[in-house]
C-alpha cells in the first residue's frame, strides 16, 4: 500500500473512531444541575458584540469547580478578549467542548481529560468581568449539519453550535 493511501486509510478510521468513542456526559460545574442556567438562553439575542448567545451561561460561586463535560483532550488553554480564561476539549464525535470565563485554568495543552475531571473553576474573566461569576458553556461541531440551520438570526451557525441544555439532557 502507498504511502498516501496509508495516511487516508489511518485518517478515515480515526475519523470514524471519533464517532464511535461514547460520550458520558457530565454537568461542567461541580453540584451544579439544570436549574442553574436558563434553559431559554441557548441562541439568545440580543447578546453584546456576538449577536446570539451560542452557549449557556451555568451560574456558581467563584472557584467552584469545572470538569469535562466528556472524555477529550484539551485543545487550546489561555486567555481571549471575550471568553476570559479559555478551556477547549476535542470529545467524542469531533466536537468542540469550549469553557469559558473561568478563574482557574487547571489542565494544560495536549492533556487527556475524562468526564467529570476538574479542568478548571468558576470565574468572572473575559467580558464577564464585573457579572455574577459563571461558566460559558458552548459545543461546536466540526462537521456542520445543514438541516440544523434555521431563519432566526445567524442561524446557518447551527448547523455548527449545538444547544448544550439538550446536550447535558434532563441531568439534575
Amino acid at each position: 500500500m502507498s504511502k498516501s493511501k496509508k495516511i487516508v486509510v489511518s485518517f478515515l478510521l480515526l475519523f470514524l473512531a471519533g464517532f464511535m468513542v461514547p460520550e458520558r456526559i457530565k454537568i461542567p460545574v461541580a453540584g451544579a444541575s439544570k436549574n442553574d442556567w436558563n434553559q431559554q438562553s441557548f441562541w439568545f439575542e440580543p447578546w453584546g458584540t456576538s449577536g446570539v448567545h451560542k452557549g449557556i451561561d451555568i451560574f456558581a460561586d467563584h472557584g467552584r469547580p469545572v470538569v469535562s463535560t466528556t472524555d477529550g483532550m484539551v485543545l487550546y488553554t489561555g486567555n481571549l478578549a471575550k471568553g476570559g480564561n479559555v478551556v477547549v476539549v476535542l470529545g467524542p464525535k469531533w466536537r468542540l467542548h469550549y469553557f469559558a470565563h473561568l478563574e482557574t485554568i487547571d489542565t494544560s495543552f495536549l492533556s487527556l481529560v475524562l468526564s467529570g475531571e476538574a479542568v478548571g473553576t468558576v470565574g468572572d474573566s473575559g467580558n464577564a468581568k464585573g457579572k455574577p461569576p459563571h461558566l460559558h458553556y458552548s459545543i461546536v461541531r466540526l462537521l456542520p449539519v445543514p438541516w440544523a440551520i434555521d431563519a432566526s438570526t445567524q442561524g446557518y451557525k447551527k448547523a455548527f453550535f449545538i444547544n448544550p441544555g439538550s446536550y447535558l439532557g434532563g441531568q439534575v
